[in-house]
């Protein structure tokens, strides 16, 4: 039987206040536990929330961004379960009236597009944690994340594979960049993932039982856990077995997913507006100062690289990965005036080889878009050659300094004179007669070994052009 894999992802996105989602609660990441958790966090009794506005405002971006419908009154309920990184006993979220509704983020696998309906987008607080290492046997609770004002953003259940899981996933962490409404740290858990996966016969219109994988904190290990819990799943099935609905963990080290307790339904969770915050209602006016915030986002931004700068769609893709890399890109042209196809090559190759070498972003390079214009000003005017470029592009990142301080410091400057480099040829033409001998007699592929030669003999600083145009005349017979 073929099956047909059907999957729905739930993504926790922590929003960038300075402050909690009902406290003025600090939410810096890294604090000595339990540091960053006020009265109202801890839920003392007599204590009263109060809402963050700006939490609001990075809600409406988000949804204006995917082209959402934005509720002008929406309800914060009470989640209730019991769990010891809970201190009240419940979650503040949103349930029947969320802040965002109804909208799309559009998705390419393998050069096809495919638009991915976004169900909901609600606002609501992070839980504490759960700390299980240096104990003796017991469990901490670190309390400093209770609070942290969250966007969680569901999906509908509009992808077929853990490729196009992946390609929504990193679509969204794109956008919510852009935005500058989440760092998309995933490895702090700003950004996380629940997965909810369920197969079914092809051609069959009802939905499988499902399963939710959880809090899934690598675009990798997101791929690896659907495939195995597709696997599972289809293979428990053909057994004669039943899928259970229920909650479960992947374990990376084993590449498995295990079971973590059933599922629970919205039922479960005795939803019911909270009494203490009043609903949330937003103007036409707010929602309009919202979206003269937004940026220029991420396909409008690449759909401009291909039409203004003559891109490919590769280098558009790469260079609009994420809006500083974007800034980067355009100031360089600004300030170097370079060819748009030869700055992209070297931001997009030998500038994002140092970065994943180093494991930096753009953000933190040691080489600023004002070095890479210097750079590549010293390229087009023949200072340098293509081939020393790099060997300068390397000391800038080192710290040695701009490109002129390198070039002038290491006495890279390209030979230009031809009288000059007609002298290296000539040395070269000398200690080679056999090779010139073998050329002369139509072996016309040493002809690259005689640039080669030449270029080695002036320690890569002739002009490669006058170097190729000299050479055919000294060659011929």
């Amino acid at each position: 039987m073929e099956w047909e894999t059907v999957i729905g992802l739930e993504v926790h996105t922590q929003l960038l206040t300075r402050s909690k989602a009902f406290s003025a609660a600090a939410t810096k990441y890294g604090a000595e536990p339990n540091t960053q958790a006020c009265a109202v966090d801890i839920a003392l009794p007599g204590v009263l929330p109060v809402f963050n506005r700006e939490a609001a405002h990075m809600a409406v971006k988000f949804g204006l961004a995917i082209g959402a419908q934005i509720n002008h009154r929406s309800v914060f309920a009470r989640k209730n379960y019991f769990y010891p990184d809970l201190p009240k006993g419940y979650q503040i979220s949103q349930y029947e009236l969320p802040i965002v509704a109804k909208g799309h983020i559009t998705i390419d696998v393998d050069g096809s597009e495919k638009v991915i309906g976004i169900t909901r987008a609600h606002l609501e607080e992070d839980a504490g944690k759960s700390l299980h290492e240096d104990f003796h046997g017991m469990t901490g609770i670190d309390l400093n994340r209770a609070g942290t004002p969250l966007l969680e953003i569901v999906s509908e259940p509009d992808m077929r594979s853990s490729k196009e899981a992946v390609a929504y996933l990193k679509k969204l962490h794109e956008l919510v960049r852009y935005l500058e409404i989440c760092d998309g740290n995933m490895q702090e858990g700003s950004f996380r993932c629940d997965a909810n996966v369920s197969v079914r016969p092809f051609g069959e219109k009802k939905f499988g039982t499902r399963a939710e994988l959880k809090n899934i904190n690598s675009f990798r290990f997101v791929e690896k856990a659907i495939e195995f819990e597709v696997e599972r799943q289809i293979e428990l099935l053909e057994g004669g077995g039943k899928v259970v609905q229920e909650t479960r963990l992947y374990d990376s080290d084993k590449n498995a997913t295990r079971s973590m307790r059933s599922k629970e339904e919205a039922m479960d969770y005795r939803y019911f507006p909270d009494p203490d915050l009043p609903p949330l209602v937003l103007d036409d006016a707010f929602i309009a100062d919202v979206k003269k915030t937004l940026p220029e986002l991420p396909d409008v931004k690449r759909a401009r690289f291909i039409k203004q700068y003559s891109l490919n769609a590769y280098d558009a893709s790469v260079l609009t990965s994420s809006r500083e890399m974007a800034d980067y890109y355009e100031q360089v042209l600004c300030e170097s005036g370079a060819d748009p196809k030869i700055a992209a090559n070297w931001i997009t190759v030998e500038m994002s080889a140092f970065l994943n070498r180093d494991n930096r972003d753009i953000a933190t390079s040691p080489v600023t878009a004002r070095m890479m214009s210097s750079l590549l000003k010293r390229l087009a005017d023949n200072t340098i050659s293509g081939k020393i470029a790099k060997e300068v592009f390397e000391a800038m990142w080192n710290g040695e300094g701009d490109a002129d301080a390198v070039i002038q410091k290491k006495g890279l400057k390209q030979i230009t004179d031809g009288a000059a480099i007609e002298k290296v040829i000539d040395a070269v033409i000398a200690k080679n007669p056999k090779q010139l001998e073998q050329y002369r007699a139509g072996k016309e592929a040493l002809f690259g070994y005689f640039v080669g030669q030449v270029m080695k003999a002036s320690q890569g600083k002739a002009n490669p052009g006058q170097v190729n145009e000299l050479l055919k005349n000294k060659l011929k017979p």
